[in-house]
């Protein structure tokens, strides 16, 4: 019985090994090229089907309403949050950024310089309205990046990107960085979670999506800042209206065209204490443009994407809503991850020893059979456990370890097993029987 239980440590560490080192060879990507399958579906999760094909249709959530800027200047932009203030907004929250790149600060490198009046006019409105949101870009200094390159700290922030100063004034910030895996903005940018805060230099900062939930349900905000997680995967409701059939759940928010607010072609009740979110959404809603555009779970072609489907602004409102309804998702901690995926690993060596020796002409169907059902049962558990439960049972870990098992216990038991009987038993380790019977 000892021997079976050590037998079975040391296929399941196999496993496991073999795992590690399938996993430093792939991040190597010495056979991307050979597999357009794999980066086809290297950006999709299960749950994503739970978002995009089963989940029931969400309410409209009337607390929002989103606003496209279109390619205004910032005269038309300040016509905007005029015409909005007529109507008390709880509070606007302009996800765009009014400053001159890289510092450069004259009308050849910035030229929304040259435009003074609006320039005013735009600093005017925001002074004026009671609660103003603007977005910040949490950044490094080139000292800092040099450092972290050499190095293997946690990324770390220490400077900001903020609109002008003359335009601020004294509105409130929150930082508009979404985790994905881009390298910059114009690249695949796929979006599932948001980071509620960052430490940058000596201070703590909100996102922008805490920053407009806080100053419209305070209480509510803190409750999900109690939660105490780093980061957060977002409990996405929706989308705007989709012309092009990109999204699941278009139509979950009321927006506004850019024209439709200089017409003030709405009623007076959507916009009156409720929470404004203005930003660029395409030059009008019939645009494709990708600028500042995610994919989200809520893409209907969820593997292979091909089109992205969100705006970032809307994902901040996705955010806000989150926070509102107080729904958000349970994410399974990693110590559970690879805890299960031990346990499942371990018990199917040990009935795969058990089938070895007892049937073993059985033993590659029976074996395959198992496999292929778990990797069935874990990958609905996943999705379903997400649909019915909002609870993100990650077990990615375990399926790996599942389709592995069975080629690594074959492995373990024809080569490894045999090769350490064959050292134990050579000469190196024992005298022959004549060495023993003529040594003094």
């Amino acid at each position: 019985m000892r021997k079976f239980f050590i037998d079975c440590l040391l296929a399941t560490a196999f496993v496991f090994v073999t795992l590690g080192g399938i996993v430093q060879i792939t991040d190597l990507k010495v056979f991307s090229a050979f597999d357009p399958l794999g980066q086809a579906l290297g950006d999709m999760e299960l749950t994503d089907i739970a978002f995009s094909q089963l989940r029931s249709d969400p309410a409209i959530d009337t607390n929002i309403v989103i606003v496209n800027i279109g390619a205004l200047p910032r005269g038309g932009v300040a016509e905007q949050i005029r015409i909005l203030n007529k109507y008390n907004p709880k509070v606007i929250g302009m996800d765009s950024f009014f400053d001159c790149p890289l510092g450069l600060r004259d009308t050849i490198n910035c030229p929304p310089l040259a435009d003074v009046m609006g320039n005013a006019m735009l600093g005017n409105a925001i002074a004026e309205t009671k609660n103003f949101v603007l977005v910040t870009r949490v950044t490094q200094t080139d000292s800092l990046f040099n450092a972290q390159l050499t190095t293997d700290e946690e990324i770390s922030f220490d400077s900001l990107e903020r609109t002008d100063a003359d335009i601020r004034g004294n509105a409130f910030e929150g930082y508009a960085n979404l985790p994905t895996d881009a390298d910059n903005q114009e690249s695949f940018k796929t979006c599932r979670t948001f980071i509620p805060r960052l430490p940058v230099a000596d201070d703590t900062l909100n996102a922008f999506s805490i920053e407009v939930a806080r100053i419209y349900a305070p209480e509510k905000t803190e409750r999900f800042l109690a939660r105490g997680n780093e980061e957060e995967v977002i409990n996405y409701r929706g989308n705007i209206v989709d012309f092009y059939g990109a999204s699941s759940f278009s139509g979950r928010y009321f927006a506004l065209d850019w024209y439709q607010v200089l017409n003030e072609e709405f009623l007076p009740t959507l916009i009156t204490d409720k929470i404004v979110m203005m930003g660029y959404m395409g030059d009008d809603f019939s645009d494709t443009s990708w600028d500042d555009k995610f994919f989200t779970p809520l893409n209907r072609q969820y593997a292979g994407k091909a089109n992205p489907d969100m705006y970032g602004l809307v994902v901040h409102a996705n955010i806000v809503s989150m926070i509102l309804a107080e729904d958000y998702i349970e994410v399974m901690a990693k110590w559970q991850e690879w805890t299960i995926a031990i346990l499942v690993c371990f018990l199917n060596v040990a009935l795969f020893w058990l089938i070895h020796h007892r049937i073993p002409d059985w033993f590659d169907g029976i074996t395959v059979m198992l496999q292929l059902l778990q990797i069935i049962l874990l990958s609905f558990l996943m999705i379903y456990f997400f649909n019915w439960y909002g609870f993100k049972l990650n077990l990615t870990i375990t399926l790996a370890a599942l389709a592995l098992v069975g080629t690594c216990f074959e492995i373990y038991v024809g080569v490894v097993v045999k090769t350490f009987e064959v050292v134990r038993n050579s000469r190196w380790f024992t005298k022959r029987r004549a060495e023993v019977l003529t040594s003094d």
